[in-house]
């Protein structure tokens, strides 16, 4: 069911500027959400992929850029492969103020569900009709994981692995209440309503970097909302490690912000 945005709702939003580069209109209940920067033949790897696949038959698919130069996002070839939507965020932030953008864009169009995947190809988006089928059958958040039975990692590297089994997953499960067992990545599904409610409330400058996936990993359950793992295969190519975050200090920050997380500072006040 469509929950509707007040106008006072929407002023309240706290949402980086952004250009709407390619919009060709809602044609789905569902639509698959891509923050990429800098991607290359990756992203055109990802949405040759989906077009294999039909996602753009069940799914709308519209890509939120935080500010590529390399010329990967041409309009011709994303129209052909599906694409429905180019966002460009042109205000501060990294991959939290993508999500916004792209977020509240999704959720003022009147999609009932939203469905994000990276665009650096890592994951496998054979499972985005299942993401879609939990939707339906109303889960609130659905979540990737690689470590759960059914699910496969491929040249993940040793320490991240470490961090996410050992450090960053049972930090969270703990704060949480819900058994997590694959928390940093973005190949995720949430409802229209858990993102619509005032006590998630994602539309806040506070989350600026990689805040905003540890805060709802957080706070959802923490609410009530239902929430599921699904298995997914998340492959990492050899002697290569498509990432954002540098080594030390990006690591450091993605810990603090776990910390915070885990502690409720980025709850709504």
């Amino acid at each position: 069911m469509q929950l509707d945005i007040t106008p006072t709702t929407r002023s309240g939003w706290q949402v980086p500027t952004f250009d709407t580069s390619l919009w060709l209109g809602r044609q789905s209940a569902w639509c698959v959400i891509i923050p990429v920067i800098n991607e290359g033949k990756r992203i055109q790897n990802l949405l040759s992929r989906m077009r294999a696949l039909n996602i753009c038959d069940i799914a709308d698919i519209i890509i939120v850029d935080g500010g590529s130069t390399d010329n990967s996002l041409e309009t011709s070839f994303l129209r052909h492969h599906g694409v429905r939507g180019l966002l460009i965020k042109t205000g501060q932030g990294k991959l939290s103020a993508q999500l916004r953008c792209a977020y509240a864009f999704a959720l003022e169009q009147g999609y009932e569900g939203i469905i994000s995947i990276d665009g650096n190809d890592k994951d496998d988006p054979a499972a985005i009709p299942d993401f879609i089928r939990a939707l339906k059958e109303g889960v609130d958040f659905v979540q990737a994981s690689r470590f759960i039975a059914g699910g496969m990692a491929e040249n993940t590297p040793k320490s991240r692995n470490f961090a996410i089994k050992f450090i960053h997953a049972p930090l969270l499960s703990l704060a949480s209440g819900f058994k997590w067992t694959d928390t940093t990545q973005g190949f995720r599904a949430y409802s229209r309503s858990m993102l619509l409610d005032p006590k998630i409330a994602p539309f806040r400058d506070i989350f600026m970097t990689y805040e905003l996936l540890a805060y709802l990993s957080y706070r959802a359950p923490k609410l009530g909302y239902r929430c599921i793992e699904l298995p997914t295969t998340r492959r990492y190519p050899e002697g290569e490690v498509p990432t954002k975050i540098s080594s030390l200090r990006g690591n450091l920050s993605v810990f603090s912000i776990l910390l915070s997380a885990c502690a409720g500072k980025y709850n709504p006040s």
